[in-house]
């Protein structure tokens, strides 16, 4: 039985404990076979009978493992063009109704073999590890074709088996209208629905189902047909939303008791009661509100009026937001959303582990995974504060250290 005592710590739990961070100075916490079971004062250990390894943090700070909730991590190609063109002016509708964007991706994607996404995504997933990350979010949705979807999922499992680091996965077909489907969205998202899905599913590639819903993206009746389906197979929901105009996206997810809704610069109040109602998470992308150079932010005094949870996230891609560290994230969400230092750190792990449907994770408490990174500040709002650098002295995934 292997027993770790980490010792001389501040710990910022993320619990509701009555203390703002959940916070415990002078902490301790004792990790076996790889869950946590005690967190507490120092001064209170309880007698530690096995051989217990001690660890002494030299009086950092400790967190849960970061978790970055929102990513589109495996990609071919990039759009640096793209970004050039952004700063000259031209929007990302512009570029998208141009055969840009997402499409560009595409291409480049399916031209790529798997073994050549999982090495660029595993370039990718170690800056994000570095950081502090311990769990992570890839999306597919850069294929729009049976076989490239395929290929994305399988290469995103393929890193969570391979890495230390936990790997969920979303099946995200209904991203984009593919060249094949043009004139045919309603074609399309019956391709999604009928075909693609039931090839995921059978082949057990996901763990949720996404969409875009948006003006230049998918419907909301057309993103139902994939949520009745998805609901069906009990494969839970996400859905990218109002992120570009108020198309009603954040009320459908609720429909359909969905996890999360993403982005939501532009939603409305109807639509933050509904998403209340139904107990869904707001992911924030500050990432991408910046890179897009956008002037919304999201109804943030909305979102704590009706208590909806608030996560951070990166939405690492390659166009709108070219993110690799969910640090700088939680800087983002505090200084361009005025979300609290408190409320961005509860983003990337208790918001984040919500956004997921993950309840062993995000909290430093009993029965939780012995998932932490430590931290080499001086107080918890230098994770908001600091801009550059890396303050993550190191992470432990499953009670062990990882090294890099």
């Amino acid at each position: 039985m292997t027993v770790k005592v980490w010792t001389d710590v501040t710990l910022l739990t993320m619990s509701e404990n009555g203390t703002p961070y959940g916070m415990i100075k002078d902490g301790a916490i004792i990790a076996r076979n790889g869950m946590i079971d005690w967190v507490g004062k120092a001064a209170a250990l309880p007698e530690i009978t096995d051989n217990a390894r001690i660890i002494s943090c030299g009086g950092k700070y400790m967190t849960p493992g970061l978790i970055d909730c929102h990513t589109h991590l495996i990609y071919g190609g990039n759009r640096i063009d793209e970004f050039e063109k952004r700063l000259q002016g031209a929007s990302y509708e512009d570029i998208a109704r141009g055969g840009g964007g997402i499409l560009s991706t595409v291409k480049a994607t399916r031209a790529a073999d798997e073994k050549s996404l999982i090495l660029s995504a595993k370039k990718r997933l170690r800056h994000l590890q570095k950081g502090g990350v311990t769990t992570v979010e890839i999306k597919s949705g850069y294929g729009l074709d049976l076989e490239t979807e395929l290929k994305m999922l399988r290469a995103a499992r393929n890193i969570g088996q391979d890495s230390a680091i936990d790997v969920v996965t979303s099946f995200l077909g209904a991203h984009a209208l593919p060249p094949e489907f043009s004139d045919d969205a309603d074609g399309y998202m019956d391709y999604v629905t009928d075909k693609m899905l039931e090839a995921v599913m059978a082949e057990n590639l996901a763990d949720s189902v996404d969409a875009f819903c948006e003006n230049i993206a998918f419907s909301t009746d057309q993103v139902e047909r994939l949520f009745t389906r998805a609901q069906e197979l009990n494969l839970p929901i996400k859905l990218h939303a109002e992120q570009l105009s108020n198309s009603g996206g954040a009320k459908l997810a609720a429909k359909y008791n969905a996890l999360s809704a993403d982005h939501l610069e532009c939603l409305d109040e109807d639509g933050a009661k509904a998403m209340a109602a139904a107990g869904m998470v707001a992911v924030l992308l500050p990432g991408a509100f910046y890179t897009l150079r956008d002037n919304r932010i999201p109804p943030i005094d909305i979102f704590r009026k009706y208590k909806i949870p608030m996560a951070i996230a990166s939405d690492s891609n390659p166009g709108s937001s070219p993110v690799l560290s969910l640090s700088l994230m939680i800087n983002m969400a505090s200084t361009l959303f005025h979300l609290t230092p408190e409320e961005s750190l509860i983003g990337v792990t208790r918001g984040a582990a919500m956004a997921l449907g993950l309840d062993d994770r995000g909290i430093l408490d009993i029965g939780k995974k012995a998932d932490f990174a430590i931290w080499n500040i001086s107080h918890p709002a230098q994770l908001a504060y600091q801009l550059g650098g890396n303050a993550c002295a190191g992470i432990v995934k499953n009670g062990e250290s990882v090294k890099f």
